[in-house]
């Protein structure tokens, strides 16, 4: 005799829907709860001070150094935080997390938004604090939301229609995002900032330590429009370990065996567990590449000037992505899905190492549309496969996956420039130190798509045998 959740993965193995029988004529943008999931996103995500990350620490008195290190302080913090507040999430509500998430949000931004300047020392311990806070931020975010949104749909009977909601969150993200990199690059220049207060008759005198707070000041009030979104939201009836639990606080040894118990049922269930090790795989690798985007441009000779441009375009891309994954995940199975991406992003990686003067933007811009591919991909699978009581936890699961990974290729890759670097000036000492660099950055670009090839490699040997068996003992039932 076959239990729901047999029937439900041998439908997924299968490439079948899963869905329901008949389709519900409720529509999932009625809800309330949908409705201000996407906001949240939007308003959480739009960072206006993205475009100019790099140089508003260094505007602010920190050195290079300093701003590696801030940010590996922020990497660490999610990756400790991440499966606990998950767990948090699925014990005391989804909605209570969000809610501190956007407090920490708000206190982060006002942290540097108001720190006056002069004393090195309390700008350095005000950026830490921020990087610490923006850490856990981003970790309780991290699954909470999406569990709330699909365990909505679940209650009303609309769980199918999840692909259709991550279209139109991830198109709603996108078009904040294009807002958030025009106008806070825009705001960050003085100069342009005096010219449009000297065309509508008001006088300037707008300097840079101004003009550089002002994307933070921008991010602040989205932060207390996303506080705005949570604090209306509500928890679905009826989640699964959330009664005789909701109105206390969580015990450390119930966050304990909640997480204990995720990551036992992602282990024991090679479905989920291949969702997240492909994802991860896909994912951390193009994320290196994606940060190392300004030097890649720079070898193609693209003019500094059209990056901020070239960051619009791809957020323009995800306004037409999301649709194309949806069909995908409708039409095809997940193998067939994760076959074709992995295909098409080898091929994209080889590009990428020819570093072909201005077309080389072209796979570039690709490594974009595989990373919305993944991640529409991941959310869409994973979350079918979850139960409501553990979702925000697995999905913490597999943040923590994503950005453990992350850091693993981050040290890679400072290992490969350090030995190429060395390489290449041993054998070239008439080179200059910047052609050196220049030569070894291309050298290790050029790993990539091996780096990838043995990672999927890997993971198939891993996650096939599992599947195929699991899907053998599926049948003999």
């Amino acid at each position: 005799m076959k239990t729901k959740n047999e029937f439900k993965e041998k439908a997924f193995l299968d490439g079948a829907s899963g869905g329901m029988l008949s389709l519900p004529s409720v529509s999932p943008y009625s809800l309330p709860n949908i409705r201000l999931f996407v906001a949240f996103r939007v308003f959480f995500n739009a960072r206006f001070y993205y475009p100019v990350f790099t140089i508003l620490f260094l505007d602010y008195g920190l050195t290079l150094e300093q701003f590696a290190l801030l940010n590996t302080v922020w990497a660490f913090t999610i990756v400790l935080a991440e499966v606990p507040s998950g767990a948090l999430a699925d014990i005391i509500g989804r909605q209570r997390l969000l809610v501190a998430t956007t407090l920490l949000m708000i206190a982060e931004m006002s942290l540097i938004a108001f720190i006056p300047l002069g004393n090195q020392q309390v700008v350095f311990f005000a950026f830490l604090g921020n990087r610490i806070l923006s850490g856990l931020a981003e970790a309780m975010a991290s699954g909470a939301d999406e569990a709330l949104a699909y365990d909505t749909l679940v209650e009303h009977g609309l769980a199918q229609d999840w692909p259709r909601v991550l279209e139109l969150q991830m198109r709603a993200q996108n078009v904040g995002y294009i807002f958030a990199m025009t106008l806070g690059a825009a705001v960050y220049d003085p100069g342009l900032v005096n010219r449009v207060l000297g065309w509508v008759g008001i006088a300037g005198g707008v300097n840079q330590q101004m003009s550089m707070r002002y994307p933070l000041y921008l991010t602040l009030v989205f932060s207390l429009l996303a506080l705005s979104a949570t604090l209306k939201m509500r928890d679905p009836l009826g989640l699964p370990g959330q009664s005789g639990l909701q109105g206390r606080a969580a015990s450390l040894w119930e966050m304990s065996r909640v997480t204990l118990q995720a990551g036992g049922w992602i282990f024991r269930t090679p479905f989920a567990l291949a969702i997240i090790l492909f994802a991860m795989t896909f994912d951390h690798t193009l994320r290196m590449l994606v940060t190392l985007t300004s030097k890649y441009y720079r070898l193609i000779h693209l003019p500094e000037a059209s990056f901020g441009l070239i960051g619009s375009a791809v957020a323009v891309l995800g306004l037409f992505v999301p649709k194309i994954a949806r069909i995908l995940t409708e039409r095809f199975s997940p193998g067939k899905n994760a076959l074709v991406l992995s295909g098409f992003l080898l091929v994209v990686l080889f590009l990428l190492t020819l570093f072909i003067p201005y077309l080389g933007l072209l796979p570039m811009m690709a490594v974009f549309i595989g990373m919305m591919l993944t991640s529409f991909f991941t959310s869409h699978y994973l979350n079918k496969i979850t139960e409501s009581h553990q979702r925000a936890t697995v999905l913490s699961f597999k943040g923590l996956a994503f950005n453990a990974a992350y850091g693993f290729i981050g040290l890679i890759f400072a290992v490969l420039i350090q030995h190429f670097r060395t390489g290449q000036a041993a054998l070239r000492p008439d080179w200059s130190a910047l052609l050196v660099e220049d030569q070894a950055f291309k050298e290790a670009i050029f790993c990539f798509p091996w780096y990838l090839g043995v990672g999927l490699f890997l993971v198939a040997l891993l996650c096939l045998p599992r599947l195929y068996r699991q899907r053998a003992k599926l049948y003999q039932r």
